[in-house]
């Protein structure tokens, strides 16, 4: 990082996952489904805004580049779209996409879940923030792979989901395997495997060079998932 005092940082740190825990709270608790995406986007902005403040480049936030970042980006959507698409076709791979929380959407409420709340409300506060501002003041860069930074940035996205958690026994495949686990449990180990899953993310912004990268994997994930749950109904 360029400049940046580490009173600064760490102010700004503070500030970062407060305004965090504020968004997660506010989106999955108190304001009605129509301004989900809009937590997202009002935290997005501050995150950024703090960035900036403590003496992050743009460079340091994965917001400068974006041609190397959507190739590479597009190039993980293609992994993810061929590994969902076998489980999709072999039949019992497929009750990973029976999902309790999918509901019965209609196609223009799928297209609000994918390309409102998925899009906006999730994928863009995350990646700004997980893979972005907040490894950004720990200290991380494109120039080499930093654990430390990265690691308190994935630990922070798997608490992040422990809203999100609470109903992941609601996945047919979950509750056949941890069915009997108590919830309490189930629940630390989703934000678990959440915490792995950030380490993974950054992985795709350090080759990407930029939080497109994993952004585009990101959506294509949830909203390849989503759709296909829905499909498997």
């Amino acid at each position: 990082m360029t400049g940046a005092a580490p009173a600064r940082r760490v102010a700004a740190v503070v500030v970062a996952v407060l305004t965090l825990a504020a968004s997660t709270t506010l989106a999955n608790r108190v304001v009605p489904g129509w301004a989900y995406p809009l937590c997202g986007l009002v935290a997005a902005l501050v995150l950024v805004l703090l960035g900036r403040a403590a003496g992050c480049t743009w460079h340091d936030l994965g917001l400068r580049r974006f041609r190397r970042p959507a190739l590479v980006g597009l190039a993980g959507a293609g992994l993810v779209a061929l590994v969902f698409g076998i489980a999709y076709a072999v039949p019992a791979l497929r009750t990973v996409y029976h999902d309790g929380r999918v509901g019965d959407p209609d196609l223009a409420q799928l297209l609000w879940l994918t390309c409102g709340r998925i899009l906006l409300g999730t994928v863009l506060i995350e990646e700004v923030a997980f893979r972005g501002v907040l490894p950004a003041l720990f200290g991380a860069g494109d120039d080499r792979w930093r654990w430390g930074p990265i690691t308190a940035a994935a630990a922070l996205f798997g608490l992040w989901h422990a809203l999100p958690a609470l109903a992941i026994g609601r996945n047919a495949a979950v509750d056949a395997v941890f069915g009997s686990t108590p919830a309490l449990l189930l629940q630390v180990m989703a934000m678990a495997a959440a915490g792995v899953a950030g380490i993974f993310m950054h992985w795709w912004r350090h080759v990407g060079h930029g939080v497109l990268a994993p952004a585009i994997v990101h959506f294509t994930t949830n909203a390849g998932g989503l759709t296909l749950a829905v499909l498997a109904r």
